[in-house]
C-alpha cells in the first residue's frame, strides 16, 4: 500500500471507476427507454381521447346525413299517397275518359321525381309520366300496394340508374284497392344535391349492397359482387377501426360508425378519417416525450453531481463507518438488554394477572363465609314459620297461616337475592349498561355485607329516599358498593367509634351526575393519589382482608359505566369515597323494575 492510499482511506479504485462508468451508461439507456415508454403511453391515451371526440362528431354527421336522406325520400312517399287520393287519378281508375298523364307530368316536373305510373289491378298502366312500362324492380312494391299497404322498393334499372320507389294504393268507394300510384326517384340525382362531406357516408340494404353514397366509387359495391375490400377490422377503446382498399378518396384507416334506418329499409354507415387523430396524438406524445427527456436529463446531471459529492465525502464516510460499527455493537448490546427487560415486564404482568385472580378468589371466600351466616338465619326462620303455619291450619286459622307463608316467601326471596349476587360475583358476569335503580343496589350490597358489619360492631347510617335511577350494571355496581363497605369496615378495625354513612344524591340539573358517597370514621387515606393503584393497600402484610385489588377493580367498573370514583379525607376524620354516575333518562317511560327474586 502506498503512502497516498494510506493518506486517503476509502479512495475509489480503477475497477470501481470502470464500474461507475458502466452504471452511468446503463442509467442513461434506462432513462431513454422510460422516456420512450412514457411517450407511447401518452400517445395511446391521446388516441383514445381523440377517438371519443371523433366518434361524437362522426355520430352527429351520420345522423344529419341519415335525416337528410330520410327526409328526401319521405317527400316522394307523401307525394304517392297524395296522388292516390287525387280526383283526376280516381276518375281515371274508375274508367273515366279523363287523362291523368298531364297531371303526373306536371307534378313530376315540380318535384323532380324520375317517373310516375298509375297501374290497375290487372297490371295495366292507366297513366304514366317519365316511363310507360312498369319497371321490373317495382313488382314487389306494386303487389303490396294492391293488397292495401304502402309498398317500398329499391332497384337498379336496365340503364344502371339506382332508383327508390313508393307505391300507394288507390281505394275504390267500396273499400278494396283498385289500382296503385307508383312514384320513383333517381338516387343519383338525389346525391348531387348533398353538400360535400370530409367523411365517406354510404347506405347499405339488407344484402350489404351500397345503394346510396356520397362517394361514387362506393355505389353498388358489396352484396353478390363480393364484400367491401376491408383488409382488417380492429376494436380500440370500444370503437371499430377499418383499414381497406376502397379507393384513394376514401379514408384508411378510418373510424367505422353505423346507424339503422328502418323507415327506409337501409343502414347508414360512416368512415371517418383517422389521420388527423393520429397526427394530434403523435404531436401530444412528442411534446410529452420531449418534456420527459428534459426532466430525465436534469435528473441524470443531478445524480452525477450527487455522485461527485459522494466521492468527495468517501474518506469522511470511511471514518464514520468505523465509528458507526462501534456504535452498532453498543446498540446491539443495548437492544439485548431492552429485550430482557421487556421479557421481565411480561413476566411481571403475568404475575400481576395471577395475583388479580387470587384476590378475586380470596374475596369470594371471605364473602361466602359471611353469607353462610345470612343464609342460616332465614333457613331457621323458614322452618319455624312453616311449623307455625301447619299448626295454625290444624287450628282452622288460615289468616295467620297465610301470614306465616308470606313471611316464608319473603325470606326465600331474600335468600334468592343473596345466592344470585353470590353466583354473579363468582362468575364475573358482564352485564350491559342499562337503567339501574341505585337504592335497590345499595340495599342488596348492605344485605350481602351485613354479617361483616355486625361482626365488626359498626353502625350503618343509611336512610333510602325513594328510587334513584342511574346508568350502569346492577351486579357490577353491587360489587363496587360491597368493596367500599368492606374497606370501610376494615379501615375502622382500630377505631373507637365505628360508623358507616351512605348517601345517594340525585343530580339537581340536567347533565349533573348522581352521586353515591360512603364515609367511615377510620384513620383516613394516607396516600390518596395511590388509593386506586393495583396492589396498593394500607393493611398489614399477610392480612387476610385482601391484597389491594378491591378499589382498583371498583375503579375499572365505574369507568365502564361512564362514571367517576374518587377518595379523599374528611375534615372531621375518616375517609370519604364518592361515586359519580350518569343519571338515567326515564321521563315519560313506564319504569319496570327488574326482578331480583329469581333463585338459582
Amino acid at each position: 500500500m502506498t503512502s497516498q492510499d494510506q493518506s486517503f482511506p476509502g479512495a475509489p479504485s480503477a475497477e470501481a471507476e470502470r464500474h461507475a462508468a458502466r452504471r452511468r451508461v446503463l442509467t442513461a439507456l434506462t432513462g431513454l427507454v422510460v422516456v420512450v415508454l412514457f411517450g407511447l403511453g401518452v400517445f395511446a391515451f391521446s388516441v383514445r381521447a381523440a377517438l371519443d371526440q371523433a366518434a361524437a362528431r362522426g355520430t352527429s354527421d351520420l345522423t344529419l346525413s341519415a335525416d337528410r336522406l330520410t327526409t328526401g325520400l319521405q317527400r316522394y312517399r307523401e307525394l304517392a299517397v297524395f296522388l292516390s287520393d287525387h280526383p283526376t287519378v280516381t276518375a281515371r281508375v274508375q274508367g273515366g275518359e279523363t287523362s291523368a298523364d298531364d297531371l303526373l307530368q306536371g307534378v313530376m316536373d315540380k318535384t323532380g321525381a324520375f317517373s310516375m305510373l298509375v297501374v290497375s289491378q290487372g297490371g295495366d298502366v292507366l297513366a304514366a309520366s317519365g316511363e310507360t312500362h312498369l319497371p321490373k324492380g317495382a313488382q314487389a312494391a306494386l303487389t303490396r300496394a294492391l293488397d292495401g299497404a304502402l309498398g317500398i322498393a329499391h332497384f337498379v334499372d336496365p340503364e344502371g340508374r339506382r332508383r327508390y320507389l313508393f307505391a300507394a294504393p288507390v281505394f275504390s268507394p267500396e273499400g278494396p284497392p283498385m289500382a296503385a300510384v307508383l312514384v320513383s326517384v333517381d338516387i343519383g340525382l338525389l346525391e348531387w344535391s348533398w353538400p360535400s362531406e370530409p367523411s365517406a357516408i354510404y347506405f347499405t340494404d339488407e344484402y350489404g349492397v351500397v345503394f346510396v353514397a356520397n362517394r361514387s366509387e362506393l355505389a353498388l359495391r358489396g352484396g353478390l359482387r363480393g364484400p367491401l375490400p376491408v383488409r382488417g377490422t380492429y376494436v380500440l377503446a370500444g370503437h371499430d377501426i377499418w383499414t381497406h382498399e376502397m379507393g384513394p378518396y376514401i379514408p384508411s384507416p378510418a373510424l367505422h360508425l353505423t346507424k339503422p334506418l328502418p323507415v327506409v329499409g337501409l343502414t347508414a354507415e360512416l368512415l371517418l378519417d383517422l389521420h388527423p387523430v393520429i397526427a394530434q396524438a403523435g404531436l401530444q406524445a412528442g411534446m410529452a416525450a420531449a418534456l420527459a427527456l428534459v426532466f430525465a436529463a436534469f435528473l441524470f446531471f443531478t445524480m452525477e453531481r450527487r455522485r461527485t459529492l459522494a466521492e468527495a465525502n468517501l474518506r469522511l464516510e470511511a471514518r464514520v463507518a468505523a465509528r458507526t460499527e462501534a456504535l452498532e455493537i453498543a446498540n446491539r448490546e443495548l437492544q439485548h438488554e431492552v429485550h430482557e427487560r421487556h421479557e421481565a415486564e411480561a413476566r411481571l404482568k403475568r404475575a400481576q394477572a395471577d395475583l388479580v385472580q387470587a384476590g378475586k378468589l380470596s374475596a369470594l371466600g371471605e364473602m361466602s363465609a359471611g353469607i353462610s351466616h345470612e343464609l342460616n338465619q332465614p333457613l331457621m326462620a323458614i322452618r319455624s314459620f312453616a311449623e307455625n303455619a301447619q299448626a295454625f291450619l290444624e287450628r282452622d286459622k288460615p289468616e295467620k297461616a297465610a301470614d306465616n307463608l308470606g313471611r316464608i316467601s319473603e325470606l326465600a326471596r331474600r335468600m334468592g337475592r343473596i345466592i344470585k349476587n353470590l353466583r354473579a360475583f363468582a362468575r364475573q358476569e358482564t352485564e350491559t349498561v342499562t337503567n339501574v335503580e341505585l337504592t335497590a343496589v345499595i340495599e342488596a350490597a348492605i344485605e350481602m355485607t351485613q354479617a361483616k358489619i355486625s361482626r365488626a360492631g359498626a353502625t350503618l347510617d343509611w336512610e333510602p329516599e325513594g328510587q334513584v335511577w342511574v346508568r350502569g350494571g346492577e351486579v357490577r355496581l353491587q360489587q363496587v358498593v360491597m368493596n367500599l363497605l368492606s374497606n370501610a369496615v376494615d379501615a375502622m378495625a382500630q377505631s373507637d367509634t365505628k360508623r358507616i354513612e351512605i348517601r345517594s344524591i340525585p343530580g339537581g340539573q340536567p347533565g349533573q351526575p348522581t352521586r353515591l358517597t360512603v364515609a367511615d370514621t377510620g384513620p383516613g387515606i394516607s396516600e390518596p393519589e395511590k388509593i386506586f393503584d393495583p396492589f396498593y393497600t394500607t393493611k398489614e402484610v399477610g392480612a387476610a382482608q385482601g391484597m389491594g385489588l378491591g378499589l382498583s377493580i371498583s375503579y375499572g367498573l365505574v369507568q365502564s359505566f361512564g362514571g367517576r370514583i374518587r377518595g379523599e379525607n374528611r375534615p372531621e376524620g375518616g375517609a370519604l369515597f364518592t361515586v359519580e354516575l350518569q343519571p338515567a333518562d326515564v321521563s315519560g317511560d313506564v319504569i319496570r323494575e327488574e326482578s331480583h327474586d329469581a333463585i338459582y
